[in-house]
């Protein structure tokens, strides 16, 4: 079976509980998803073999990933 690319970026949205303020917030939820991201994993829950191709920034948010 041949093997699906996937190319993009991954959205992250934040969101704090309760719908407090991000000020008053000590912790968010966090919600990941994009187009390209949603396909890849959908594709794999159905066997395929597939790999996703990104590029992440090299600063604080880039070196958690």
């Amino acid at each position: 079976m041949a093997k699906v690319v996937t190319f993009g970026e991954i959205m992250l949205r934040l969101t704090t509980p309760g719908y407090r303020r991000f000020s008053q917030a000590s912790s968010f939820d966090v919600i990941y998803g994009g187009g390209e991201s949603n396909v890849a994993v959908s594709l794999a829950n159905y066997g395929l073999d597939v790999e996703f191709v990104s590029r992440i920034p090299s600063n604080d948010i880039g070196e958690c990933a």
